[in-house]
């Protein structure tokens, strides 16, 4: 139809099942959605930790939440979210430019040049509370545009910032600094240069796909030991020793080892040579050995979730 303008996603997360022989009936629900939702866009992606689920496109963080209320509640799914993200745009060594919706697309050798999406932000606040708004705004790379009092109690402020800084808790942020009197709105502007990273997580040496966000090469560092300290505190205890570690290709930011479960394992040598319980300790330590290689480190579903605040 003339006029018709087919919307563009601009946040993207990961959704799986935690059951993973829900995955057909998640498919079936989002096709059902779909036809409700023209906006919502999703395709089939397999991740190393949660097997098969499917990327999705929204609008915006409240859509992403409106989406997984109702699937959850309407069709009966137990889902977990990845930390949503932004599409960003990489223009390779060859000078062809690519969309990148996830970190898994993301080659940081064949990149040239990297742009992020930034949006004209709107906040109508108190007038009392414009000093913390407006360092808030700034901390997360906004620039100032303009402001606008609207009577004696209210004033209109207006910021350039990147769309990535503002989907996961720049509005809650605004909500509690302004005592809920707060309100927003964003409209998207353009792409501009960016200096763009990946940030892993290693558990053990191994990747943890969940974890992996792009980001601002700023504000990596800052990132990496949040991550890192949040998953040390929900990462339960094994029978092995979990190393986790925040690194950007090589380089290792932040890291943080939880300690094994202890067993008391000579607690039934009453008395005798010394050389027994050397005999039991060495065959623990082959033990330990044996299942850091093999053994897989079980995440609980909050620590998904709480990384997210992050």
């Amino acid at each position: 139809l003339a006029g018709f303008r087919k919307l563009k996603p601009l946040v993207f997360c990961g959704s799986y099942p935690v059951n993973a022989a829900d995955f057909s009936s998640l498919r079936d629900a989002m096709d059902k959605l779909k036809l409700s939702d023209a906006s919502f866009v999703f395709e089939p992606e397999t991740s190393q930790s949660f097997g098969f689920g499917f990327r999705c496109g929204f609008l915006g963080l409240l859509h992403m939440e409106i989406v997984q209320e109702r699937l959850e509640r309407e069709y009966n799914l137990n889902l977990i979210l990845t930390v949503p993200n932004v599409v960003y745009r990489v223009r390779h060594s060859d000078g062809s430019l690519l969309e990148v919706d996830t970190p898994a697309k993301f080659q940081p050798q064949n990149v040239q040049e990297s742009f992020e999406p930034y949006v004209v932000l709107l906040m109508i606040i108190p007038v009392d509370s414009i000093d913390p708004v407006c360092e808030l705004a700034k901390s997360r790379r906004g620039i100032f545009r303009s402001n606008d009092y609207l009577g004696e109690d209210r004033v209109k402020l207006v910021f350039d910032i990147p769309l990535s800084e503002i989907i996961v808790d720049f509005y809650d942020r605004v909500k509690s600094l302004t005592k809920g009197y707060g309100s927003l709105d964003y409209e998207f502007k353009d792409y501009f240069p960016t200096r763009l990273v990946k940030l892993d997580v290693l558990l053990n040496s191994t990747p943890c796909d969940a974890f992996s966000s792009l980001i601002h090469k700023d504000k990596a560092a800052h990132k990496a030991h949040a991550l890192v300290d949040k998953l040390k505190e929900l990462i339960p205890r094994q029978v092995f020793e979990v190393s986790i570690q925040a690194a950007i290709g090589n380089q290792i930011l932040a890291s943080a080892k939880i300690r094994p479960l202890a067993k008391h394992v000579t607690s039934k040598c009453y008395g005798g040579d010394i050389t027994r319980k050397r005999k039991l300790w060495e065959k623990q330590k082959e033990g330990k050995k044996r299942l850091k290689q093999f053994g897989r480190v079980e995440i609980p579903q909050e620590a998904f979730l709480e990384v997210l605040k992050i």
